[in-house]
């Protein structure tokens, strides 16, 4: 009797701890957390795409730290102040030769000077130097026949019209081959960026101080002028490592001149920034080169 109860008591014991194990070990546990797992992973995955596409749609908003605009808004550059004033080995190129005919007295003087001749030089050179020199010349000669006295008709008025004249024509050639020589065609990469930087200071500073270089306007200005110019020489030649250094100090350094004008007059800040072809998101904050 002990032992037969004892089995049965044994073998409800071993009935109900099975009973209790049972549901740990089912299929349907298991499919239910694999579920569980493939959930989380999914989600992991597209949040992860997700913050992805954020980045990139942030990165193309956001305008270029160099350039100072987005990507296909070039737009903005060409119609800028700055763009307008500046010179290209096109722009100079498409401009008419110089020449001169003295027969017709014709002079067409170059589009562009080279070695920074402004308007007040170009009248002396092309105008009033010219005038006085065929002056001097007729009566270095009129004085000269008058000292042999070989001609008696020298002072004749018809005789002083056919030195002016030819005077005149000399010195009309003359003129011609000068402007050939002072023609911004013919100046190196030097020339053509003094004579940008001429126009650019001339462009952004007063009316009152035509050449004010210690102006923030201007030297905004200078500074995206050579940024422009080294980011187009990193374009072409990607391996000139020393040169991406000298990009970010200038990209950083006109962010620091843009921040003063800002703190002392923001409406000349905003000016400058469209006079230029900037957006403030380019200048502004932590700047990535």
């Amino acid at each position: 009797m002990l032992g037969t109860h004892l089995a049965q008591c044994s073998r409800s014991l071993a009935s109900t701890s099975s009973a209790r194990a049972a549901p740990l070990h089912t299929s349907a546990v298991l499919r239910a957390a694999s579920a569980r797992a493939r959930r989380t992973q999914q989600t992991l995955k597209h949040n992860v795409q997700r913050r992805e596409e954020l980045e990139l749609e942030a990165r193309q908003n956001r305008p270029h730290v160099v350039l100072g605009h987005k990507a296909g808004d070039e737009a903005r550059w060409h119609n800028c102040d700055l763009a307008r004033v500046l010179l290209s080995e096109e722009d100079i190129r498409a401009t008419p030769l110089p020449q001169a005919d003295f027969r017709q007295g014709i002079l067409q003087l170059p589009t562009y000077f080279n070695y920074g001749i402004g308007q007040e030089e170009k009248e002396a050179l092309f105008e009033t130097l010219p005038a006085l020199t065929a002056e001097a010349s007729v009566r270095i000669q009129t004085q000269s026949k008058a000292k042999k006295n070989a001609d008696p008709t020298a002072f004749d008025p018809a005789t002083l019209a056919r030195l002016e004249s030819f005077a005149s024509a000399t010195e009309l050639h003359k003129t011609g081959l000068f402007g050939s020589l002072v023609d911004l065609r013919n100046a190196n990469a030097r020339g053509i960026a003094y004579e940008n930087r001429r126009r650019i200071i001339a462009a952004f500073s007063e009316p009152e101080n035509p050449n004010d270089t210690g102006r923030p306007e201007v030297q905004a200005a200078l500074l995206t002028y050579k940024i422009r110019n080294l980011w187009e020489h990193l374009s072409r030649c990607k391996k000139d490592i020393a040169n991406r250094r000298n990009l970010r100090k200038l990209v950083h350094e006109r962010a620091k001149i843009l921040k003063y004008l800002k703190r002392v007059d923001e409406d000349r800040y905003d000016r400058v920034l469209e006079r230029l072809g900037l957006e403030r998101s380019a200048v502004e904050g932590e700047l990535v080169v």
